[in-house]
This record gives structure tokens, sequence and C-alpha cells, in this order.
């Protein structure tokens, strides 16, 4: 029977040979260099191999945390993205002397790991988080004893292969001394970006700034291929939360800004729908939208009635426009006196 470390601790609160050198141009999953790397880790018998969800930030720390414990060890590993977009298949893989595959973040198409330790007689090592990947397990019942897989509902894919290979290599280099998979000045920095990343992946949402960092993150989205990014590893290692949120703060404003910007052409159609409803209601047939303007409001008044002009309004506090388009800037407080009538009481 395969070994599931997901019994209820499916716990839920609610319930440099990593890559191998390819000549040309590099490509994707399952590309030329993507099967030349398969290639040659068939002819140097790579007895490891670590398969990641592809676009996922949770697959490339996962990865990223496989490829440091092989180096840690000198141990020839080859690392590729999975996508469902190009899926490997199982006899890309079956590679002689193959004693391990990693899945990372994902437990592969279904069946394809189990065919593959049926296959290899390899030793099939799956992480997932996802509620859905719940569904599946009944797949792989009575499967040979080479499959473990860890599901765990309340970690997420790359906190969990952090642990394990922490753990692992603590196992392994004991006997020569205590061993670390991230060095004193890159671990403190990374397990803070795996708490913002699982706390997206989790829809937990309670970090402050998470999505400031979520939007600073989708930068690095199209740079998590490590056949098309060969740096990809060094650059996950030099992310930090402080830059993200800062990234994604200087996002966040510039599109307020672009909203402020191209907001005329919004207030335009929005006035001329109001200043019809308006009409409709036996009401002056004008529209007003206001919106913050720095510390003040602007006020746009538009109207479709030919007859009406708007900018007589306008001028009034020191705006202007044409007949049908005016605008014109007015203090909060004025703005409150004038919606509640007390400013033409007191003029």
């Amino acid at each position: 029977m395969p070994h599931w470390n997901h019994s209820i601790s499916l716990t839920s609160k609610n319930s440099s040979r990593f890559l191998a050198r390819t000549s040309g141009r590099p490509q994707g999953f399952r590309s030329n260099a993507a099967l030349e790397s398969l290639t040659k880790a068939q002819e140097e018998r790579t007895q490891n191999v670590v398969l990641y969800n592809y676009p996922s930030f949770s697959g490339a720390f996962s990865a990223l945390f496989a490829h440091l414990f092989h180096r840690h060890l000198n141990l020839p590993c080859l690392i590729l993205p999975f996508s469902s977009v190009a899926p490997f298949r199982v006899e890309d893989l079956c590679i002689d002397g193959l004693e391990k595959c990693y899945f990372v973040d994902f437990l592969g198409p279904k069946g394809f790991a189990a065919e593959l330790s049926r296959r290899t007689s390899c030793q099939v090592i799956g992480f997932d988080h996802r509620r859905t990947t719940l569904s599946d397990i009944h797949l792989y019942e009575g499967c040979n004893s080479n499959l473990s897989f860890r599901v765990n509902l309340e970690k997420n894919s790359s906190s969990a292969v952090y642990d394990y290979f922490c753990a692992k290599l603590s196992e392994i280099k004991c006997n020569n001394g205590p061993a670390r998979l991230l060095n004193t000045e890159d671990q403190e920095r990374v397990e803070m970006v795996l708490k913002y990343i699982e706390d997206g992946d989790l829809r937990l949402w309670t970090l402050p700034d998470i999505k400031e960092f979520n939007i600073g993150l989708s930068n690095w989205l199209s740079k998590l291929n490590c056949i098309t990014n060969p740096h990809l590893f060094e650059q996950l290692m030099k992310i930090s939360v402080k830059n993200l949120v800062a990234h994604g703060s200087a996002y966040m404003a510039s599109q307020q800004r672009s909203w402020i910007d191209g907001s005329s052409n919004l207030s335009d159609i929005i006035g001329k729908e109001l200043s019809i409803k308006s009409e409709a209601a036996s009401l002056r047939p004008i529209g007003a939208v206001i919106y913050m303007q720095g510390k003040n409001l602007k006020m746009c008044l538009r109207s479709t009635d030919s007859c009406t002009d708007t900018s007589v309004i306008a001028k009034v506090y020191g705006g202007g426009g044409s007949p049908s388009s005016s605008s014109f800037i007015i203090r909060m407080d004025e703005y409150n006196q004038w919606i509640s009538g007390k400013f033409s009481q007191n003029k």
C-alpha cells in the first residue's frame, strides 16, 4: 500500500547540475530543451528528478529548496517545470537508475505518479495543499509502497517542502555537525516570503500589506520557468517582502493616478447617464460626478439637454467649461454645506 501523509493530518481549521546544459535557444515545458535535459539525465543516470508546478510561486520556491538540498549534498538532480499546457509523458521520465522523483506543489496528472513508479521502481514523493487534490487520492489506493503523498490543508506546499528538506538535511549531516538549508542571512528573509505566499495560497489574507505583496509578486510570474530563466533560483533567493510590498504599493499608486487622469472620460459617461435619469425623474437634466483630486473634491457636471447650461453653476465656484460639460473644485466642507442646502442659505 502507498504511504499517505494525509491522514486526518489533512488537518484544516474547517475540516549546478540541477539543470542540464542545452544547446540552442532554451524553451519551456516539453520542448526540445527540456527533452535534451532528460536525455542528458538518462546518459548520466541521474538519480533524482524534481517536477514543480508551473506557473506557481509555491512550486518555484519548492524547486528552490530541492535545488539547495541536493547542492548541499553534491547530488545530481534534474529540476523541470511541469505545466498542464504541455505536460511531460511518463516515458519521458523513465530514466535508468532513477531513484526519487519529487512532485512539488502538485501530484501530477491522474495516474501519472503511480505509472512512473511502476515503470522505474523509483520512489515518488508528492506535496500539495489544495482541497481538490483529495478527490484524486483514492486513485492511488492499492498502488505500490513507493508512493508517498504529503497533503496538508493548513500548510502550503512551499512551506511543507522547506520543512521536509530542512529536516532531511539535518538528518543526513548530523554526524558531520549541524547543517542548514539556508544561512542565517537568508533564512529570515526567505521564511517571511514563504509566510506571505502561504497566506495567499490558503486564502487567509491576514498578513499586513498582503494585497501589495501579491501585486509585487505577480511581476515574477513570467520568470518562473527555470529552463527559459536559468538564474531563477538565484533570483528567488533575493526576493524580500519589503521590496515586493514597495513595488505593489507603487503600482497601486500609479493605477490610482491613471484612474484620476482618465476619470474625465469616465465622469463624462456617468454624468450623461445621470442627466438622462434626472430628467426622467422630472428634475433638472444635470448629472454630477464627484471624486477626490488631491485633498479636494472635483465636481463634474454633464447635461444631455441642449437648453441647459452647466457652466453657469461651475463658474459660481471658480470653474468653467461648456454648457453641456463643466467642472469645478470644491472643498469638502463647502460640499457638505452644498448638499445640505445650508450653503445657499448663508449666501
